[in-house]
This record gives structure tokens, C-alpha cells and sequence, in this order.
């Protein structure tokens, strides 16, 4: 590479780096603040609207039906008006259904407003995983990818203290602590719509931000990085769906999810069993702890997969050291073992997420890839159903959270086997030819 190329490369992909991440970064902080504060809220909530453990688990998840249902034609949605108009629209309306969410009185009308909530967010996050593969080369994938969903932990990080400290100090007008907290999170993302539709960039060629020669040079770049990937297929929108890998891997992310997910909506009151005498806002400083380490591995790792190259052994390893620690957790009565324990297993659990993202283009094309991310995130996120759902039965049934945490070690441990055994290549190359030509 010439010198002036390697200007060219520093200079374009420095403006892309600061320019995307952070902003899609923050827009997902945003949008894991809305979908996860139930958590906090329910320290209140299950009292004053009279929830027991299995209803609280059936409205965390039922989110997650909605979210199913309106996946695919969402990110269909997005192909055709562009991830500006589309993600706008995202934004403001589930910025509206969170912040009515805040005057629910009764558990029919939450879980309405849950499953109301999933319909709106629907297509957001495989949106923007497509969107990132129109500025970034495959190289560069998995690290982009991973600071993009560190917005998961770091919304743990940052909704932790802020909605418990919004719970104990905020009240008036009627509203107890948790109708305020899910209303000021609420805002954030109507505002956010609002500033998207005039902000965004779709594509490369628009960026005005980038000289004409950088934007030739990104562009060509992606052109080629494109056209130089052997072993993918393209396939129309049903094919994709049906496709035996990503069904395959759609089975893999809804047993990852059931961990993942109900992990992150039971925590705060994982935390609570720990010891009785921890106020809520001192529940949120604790549970920032292991966010903060999971974040940390989880950038690290991606970052070891990008220097690499390999994506399916960095997709599995993760899953296995989180199952093995989780499943620890649910043996431990020490509380400083026990969160030393779900740090590790959130580590793991968090550094499978970027390579595994990457997978889907080992076999599929960029355009085709659109799809089968939408729908393999579609059908992982019914986990998110399963997930708080089975540990509000377990809980309820033994009077414990501990046989949740057992079973949902199991599931991670039988997604670490499905995973590092998986063939993601083609192994029908003529097929593979032939759809190339066509394509």
C-alpha cells in the first residue's frame, strides 16, 4: 500500500470510526434502557400491581413476542427507505409506547404495553448491524460490532444506579418511583427519533462529512471487500429464512437468549436475595460491577477475533466459560463469590455476541446476510421470552432463583456444542458457483 493510500485509509476510516459507533452506540444505550429497566422497576412494581415471579417473567418477555412477530418485515421495511427514515420511525415510536408504559394499573395493561414495546423496537438492532456492514470491511467487523453492542452492558452500567436512584428520590403527582423512572428513560428516545431523521447517513456516497476522494476510496474498498468473499450464497427473502445454517443458527441464539436475557431482567433481584439490607439504588451500584468487567472482555475478545480471523471458535468458547460459571452461581450462598461468579458468565456471555454476528457471512451475501440476521435475531429473541419466564416459574416453584440459574447454565453449555461443531462453509460449491453467477 502507497503511502498516499495508507493517508487515504487512516484518514476515511477515523471519520467513519468516530462518526458511526459512538452515535449507534448510543442510540442502542437508549433503546437496552427501555427494554431492561423492568428489572429495576419491578423492586416496586410486582408489589403495587400484586405480580407474582411468573407473572413479572411472562411481562419481561412478552416483549420479546412482539419484537418475533414484526422482526423481519421491519428490517424489510428498512431495506426500502433507508435506515434514516427507518430507524427514526423506531425510535419515536417506542419511545412513546415506554413512556405510557409508566401509567399501566394493572398487569393485563403492562403486559399490552410490553408486547406493544417489542412491536416498535422490531428491526432496530439487525438494522444496524446491516448498516455498519455498508461502512466497515469485514476485517473491521467484529470489533465494530462489539463496541456497538457494549451499549448492552454499558446500559446496565449506566441504568443500574440511574433508574434505583430515580426510584428512591423521584416522586410526585401521583406517580411512585417506577412510573417516574420508566417515564424519564422513556424520553430520551422520542428526542432521539426526532434528531436521527435529520443526522444519519445512509450511505457512503452521501456522506458529506467525507472528502470526495475518501468517499471514492471507502467506496471502492467496500466494492472489493464485497466481491472478494468466496463460499457465499444469495438467496431471496424466503430461502434466506429457511436456510438450513440459519435456522441453525437462529436455534443457537434463542438458547443463547434464554441465558442472556433472563440473567439481565432477574439480576436486580438475584442481587436482593444476596442480602435483604441492600437499598435500591445500592442493588444498581452493585449490579454495575459485573456490566463493567463484561464489557471490558467483551471488546478484548472481539478484538482478538478481528487480529485472527476467526469467528466460530470465538463465538463458542465464550458460551462455554459463561454456562460453566453460571452454572457455579447457583451453588454459591456467598454473596462476594456469587457476583465475582455471574461476572465471569456475564463476560462470556457478552464476548459471544460480536464473531457470532459475523458468522452469517461466512455462507450468505451482504444482502442476503439483511435478512437472515433479521431473522435470526427474530427467532433467538423468543429467548428472551423463555428466559425471565422460566426463572419466574422455577422461582416460583422452588422458592428459589438458584434451579433458574442451574437450567439456564445447562442451555448455554448445549449452545457452546451446537456451536463449535456447526459447518458454517458450503460445502456444495457448484451450488455456491451457481448462485454467484446469478447473483
Amino acid at each position: 500500500m502507497s503511502a498516499t493510500a495508507a493517508t487515504i485509509e487512516q484518514s476515511t476510516m477515523r471519520k467513519v470510526s468516530w462518526r458511526i459507533v459512538p452515535y449507534c452506540f448510543g442510540l442502542y444505550v437508549i433503546s437496552y434502557l427501555d427494554r431492561a429497566n423492568i428489572g429495576y422497576a419491578a423492586l416496586q412494581m410486582n408489589k403495587e400491581l400484586a405480580l407474582s415471579s411468573e407473572a413479572f417473567g411472562f411481562a419481561a418477555g412478552i416483549f420479546f413476542i412482539g419484537y418475533f412477530l414484526f422482526e423481519v418485515p421491519s428490517n424489510v421495511a428498512l431495506n426500502k427507505y433507508g435506515a434514516r427514515i427507518w430507524i427514526s420511525r423506531i425510535l419515536i415510536s417506542w419511545g412513546v409506547v415506554a413512556t405510557a408504559s409508566a401509567f399501566v394499573q394493572t398487569a393485563m395493561q403492562l403486559y399490552i404495553l410490553r408486547f406493544l414495546l417489542g412491536v416498535a423496537e422490531a428491526g432496530f438492532f439487525p438494522g444496524i448491524i446491516i448498516y455498519l456492514t455498508y461502512w466497515f470491511r469485514a476485517k473491521e467487523q467484529a470489533t465494530t460490532v462489539a463496541l456497538f453492542t457494549a451499549a448492552i452492558p454499558v446500559s446496565y452500567l449506566i441504568g443500574a444506579p440511574l433508574s434505583t436512584w430515580i426510584m428512591d428520590h423521584v416522586a410526585g403527582f401521583g406517580l411512585s418511583g417506577w412510573r417516574w423512572m420508566l417515564l424519564l428513560e422513556g424520553g430520551p428516545a422520542i428526542v432521539a427519533g426526532i434528531v436521527n431523521y435529520f443526522i444519519m447517513t445512509d450511505r457512503p456516497e452521501q456522506a458529506k462529512w467525507l472528502t470526495q476522494q475518501e468517499r471514492g476510496w471507502l467506496t471502492e474498498e467496500l466494492r472489493k471487500d464485497h466481491a472478494g468473499r468466496r463460499n457465499v450464497q444469495h438467496l431471496g427473502v424466503i430461502a434466506a429464512i429457511t436456510n438450513p445454517k440459519v435456522l441453525f443458527l437462529s436455534l443457537i441464539y434463542f438458547i443463547y437468549q434464554v441465558g442472556n436475557l433472563g440473567i439481565g431482567m432477574w439480576m436486580p433481584q438475584i442481587i436482593k436475595g444476596l442480602s435483604s439490607s441492600l437499598t435500591n439504588f445500592e442493588i444498581g451500584l452493585v449490579a454495575m460491577l459485573p456490566y463493567a468487567f463484561a464489557t471490558l472482555v467483551m471488546v478484548l475478545w472481539s478484538r482478538n477475533s478481528d487480529r485472527t480471523g476467526e469467528r466460530q471458535k470465538h463465538s463458542a468458547i465464550p458460551l462455554l466459560w459463561g454456562a460453566v460459571a453460571l452454572g457455579l452461581t447457583g451453588l454459591m450462598v456467598q454473596p462476594a463469590i456469587a457476583m465475582t461468579l455471574i461476572s465471569l458468565s456475564l463476560a462470556g456471555i457478552y464476548a459471544f455476541k460480536s464473531p457470532f454476528w459475523s458468522l452469517p457471512g461466512l455462507f450468505l451475501t451482504r444482502s442476503t446476510a439483511a435478512v437472515s440476521i433479521a431473522a435470526i435475531n427474530s427467532i433467538g429473541n423468543l429467548g428472551g421470552f423463555a428466559g425471565p419466564y422460566a426463572i419466574g416459574a422455577i422461582k416460583d416453584w422452588t422458592g428459589s432463583t438458584y434451579g433458574g440459574l442451574l437450567f439456564l447454565s445447562g442451555l448455554l453449555f448445549a449452545a457452546f456444542l451446537m456451536t463449535w461443531f456447526a459447518r458454517m462453509e458450503n460445502a456444495d460449491d457448484a451450488q455456491t458457483e451457481t448462485a454467484e453467477q446469478h447473483a
